[in-house]
């Protein structure tokens, strides 16, 4: 039964996006989710980067991750941004534009095979789901914790860098944030998600994002 089980979970998260050394490529197994048929970002997959134009838009661009990746607990990356929406209140349901965030997708054990084929929308629906959003945009301080207008005790906002442009490196601690967000000692990491987020203002986001890795 437990060989049949993990064959399951091998079948449903095996994924192109990570190769060697855990490092993070953009092309084969991302997928565009689209929140409304009139509003996509432009997004550009270039090995390992990944820039996005959004002008009045959102949408995010997701992949599910091999069993490889599953117990990291490290992530590192790089971003730019050169045109930036205003700062916002990132609390607010309608009203939460942001340059960028990164989405770290995290299930338990007990719910791998059950989310077998399930699409990102169905994942991050999931009452056993736990999303980390390291986000570029709003005007908190950074490493401020905060409340997702979506998805309630799911998920949490970590605040990276406030509205602006600039470019930077990160490390995000994954175990660490996920304690402080939640209260749990994380599982596993099965997917990656990023997004630009701009149709509330009106405004417009050129962004990219590169070297990202898991440790």
């Amino acid at each position: 039964m437990f060989r049949i089980l993990m064959a399951l979970v091998v079948a449903l998260f095996i994924a192109p996006a990570v190769v060697s050394a855990q490092q993070v490529m953009f092309g084969n197994g991302w997928k565009e989710q689209r929140f409304s048929m009139l509003s996509s970002n432009d997004f550009s997959l270039n090995g390992d980067s990944l820039g996005v134009h959004s002008d009045g838009t959102v949408s995010l661009l997701w992949t599910a991750l091999p069993p490889s990746a599953w117990q990291s607990r490290v992530a590192r990356w790089a971003w730019a941004v050169e045109t930036s929406v205003t700062a916002t209140d990132l609390t607010q349901k309608g009203g939460d534009d942001r340059n960028m965030s990164v989405y770290f997708i995290f299930l338990q054990d007990s719910s791998l095979a059950a989310a077998e084929g399930k699409g990102v929308m169905a994942l991050l629906d999931n009452p056993d789901v736990r999303v980390l959003m390291y986000v570029w945009g709003g005007a908190e301080s950074p490493d401020t914790v905060l409340p997702t207008p979506y998805l309630g005790p799911r998920g949490r906002s970590i605040i990276k860098r406030g509205a602006g442009t600039g470019a930077a490196t990160e490390i995000a601690d994954l175990a660490r944030d996920f304690r402080r967000a939640f209260g749990e000692e994380l599982e596993n990491l099965v997917g990656l998600a990023v997004s630009a987020d701009s149709d509330d203002t009106g405004g417009e986001i050129d962004a990219r994002l590169s070297r990202l890795r898991l440790e």
